[in-house]
């Protein structure tokens, strides 16, 4: 219990922490995503840019919504006082991941990197929209415990474009590798990531075996 507890607190503190920052760099520091942009050439698709920040804003709204509300309904204590608040906030993070994916499938054709990056990007949405999908027809199905199992596999790519950032910071700035060519590494490195550490925590918290995650 404790070890899940613990868990849980970090996972508020990063969830928290990078809402924050993403709430504030997108809306009141670049809200012209001017030093993200700085990184695009050689774009094949002509660029819009007021069309491309107003898709990019609702963007990182919805994203941070979906954080907010999965980290919320991964507490047993809130699950405890209010079922049918916990189903409704599920819904709410079922949709802002639908809303995150139509977005990012707007934006994946003028992905840094180019064509395959956005092909990494399409293929990132497909699965993270299939786990959300998956999580809500178990849970329908009254699989309880593969409905905690797949939405944990789901929640995990809330955090995309933290992995993002931080694997491409360390190709580019760590070993001097061209930021395109970082931001690229740093797509695929996640998508590894996600699909891997997800079934490590799900085996190590024991999910498999216990319906009730006591955070």
């Amino acid at each position: 219990m404790n070890k899940r507890k613990t868990l849980y607190g970090l996972l508020a503190c990063v969830s928290i922490l990078f809402i924050l920052y993403a709430l504030l760099e997108n809306y009141i520091f670049d809200p012209g995503a001017e030093g993200f942009l700085s990184h695009k050439t050689a774009l094949r698709r002509e660029f819009h840019l007021p069309v491309w920040l107003s898709v990019m804003r609702i963007h990182v709204a919805f994203a941070c919504i979906a954080m907010a509300a999965g980290l919320v309904n991964f507490s047993n204590v809130i699950f405890q006082k209010s079922r049918k608040f916990h189903r409704i906030n599920g819904y709410v993070y079922m949709v802002s991941v639908l809303l995150v994916v139509i977005t990012s499938g707007y934006m994946a054709p003028y992905a840094t990197g180019g064509k395959m990056t956005s092909m990494a990007f399409n293929a990132l949405n497909l699965i993270w929209l299939f786990m959300t999908v998956t999580a809500l027809v178990q849970i329908k199905k009254k699989r309880v415990i593969r409905h905690r199992s797949w939405m944990i596999r789901s929640y995990a790519f809330c955090f995309t474009n933290l992995l993002i950032h931080l694997i491409t910071s360390i190709f580019h700035q760590g070993f001097g590798l061209e930021y395109a060519s970082s931001y690229t590494i740093g797509v695929y490195g996640t998508i590894v990531l996600l699909l891997i550490v997800p079934n490590i925590l799900i085996r190590t918290m024991g999910v498999s075996r216990k319906i009730a995650v006591d955070l």
